[in-house]
């Protein structure tokens, strides 16, 4: 596939225009200009994060769930990691798996499965 105009510019440039497509569902643009971008800072969790989400909602969800297990090997703790990649096992019908992932995520974010507006006794 050859380049287009989308995939050059400052990382800044590529950034703001693979949010930009990711936000009007064009998730396999956006994953295009976001893996040149993982490719040249790896180590930023952005980035990965993104593409990992284009991948999920493209259907992508080997991909997907390899950038989630690279985002959460450089951050363990980092919820929305944690449930996307629960919910991306879950949609490969793994389920026994993604339960873990996802009581980490709700964890992680302080929902301990409590609803706000019930008192407890």
């Amino acid at each position: 596939m050859s380049d287009t105009y989308f995939e050059f510019g400052t990382e800044a440039d590529r950034w703001d225009r693979a949010r930009m497509f990711f936000e009007a569902k064009e998730y396999m643009t956006a994953a295009r200009i976001l893996e040149g971008l993982v490719e040249e800072v790896p180590e930023q969790v952005s980035p990965r994060l993104l593409l990992a989400r284009a991948y999920y909602h493209s259907a992508r969800l080997g991909r997907a769930e390899t950038e989630l297990r690279a985002v959460l090997e450089r951050d363990p703790v980092e919820p929305y990691a944690r449930l996307m990649l629960g919910r991306t096992l879950e949609r490969q019908g793994r389920d026994a798996e993604a339960t873990g992932h996802l009581r980490m995520a709700a964890a992680l974010s302080g929902d301990f499965g409590f609803d706000e507006g019930r008192t407890r006794s």
